[in-house]
């Protein structure tokens, strides 16, 4: 295998698997390394978020999750399966600034309502460059299609962030949801 274009996480949330083998297969014909982490429980995904079981070097983070209110949905787990310390029920702000530790990463947050600023903050205020995501509910078509357009421009183009993020946007109406966040910026959607 040649040299990746970039290394790219993609976080699987519950019953988002058909969207993550989409993306990846698309990325990896773009030239990308694709690790794709399965979240079957919160431990799994604060191992993601806190860089204990991020591949080194990975340039974005997908989250692939369903989302609802800016939280990202997790699976419910039986009371007897949780581990000690273990958080139950879904993701948002709080969690996020508890656990993610993500310096200098891109993080897409594709699930409805991942989007929205307190959720964004979040994902800033743990040391993310750029967090993009829908402020609202898109049809999972309109998510899919624009993370394969971002992605597109940013191998394909060698375009920027922040263009690919444009680009991605025009596609259609249903794009206008979707919110770019830098640190030190509040949104540029």
């Amino acid at each position: 295998m040649s040299k990746p274009e970039m290394n790219v996480a993609l976080v699987c949330g519950p019953d988002c698997d058909m969207e993550v083998q989409a993306i990846r297969s698309t990325l990896e014909y773009f030239g990308a390394r694709v690790f794709t982490y399965w979240i079957g429980r919160p431990n799994d995904l604060i191992d993601i978020l806190s860089g204990k079981d991020l591949y080194p070097n990975t340039d974005v983070i997908v989250l692939c999750f369903h989302g609802d209110e800016g939280r990202l949905i997790m699976p419910e787990l039986d009371e007897s399966v949780y581990e000690t310390g273990e958080p139950k029920g879904d993701f948002g702000p709080e969690e996020i600034r508890r656990f993610a530790n993500l310096a200098e990463k891109t993080v897409i947050g594709n699930g409805c309502s991942l989007g929205e600023r307190e959720t964004a903050q979040a994902f800033l205020d743990s040391g993310c460059e750029v967090y993009i995501g829908p402020d609202d509910y898109p049809d999972g078509n309109d998510a899919l299609m624009f993370v394969l357009r971002f992605f597109y421009d940013l191998i394909q183009n060698k375009r920027s962030v922040k263009e690919a993020f444009q680009n991605a946007k025009s596609l259609d109406t249903g794009m206008d949801m979707f919110q770019l966040y830098e640190k030190e910026q509040q949104s540029i959607g």
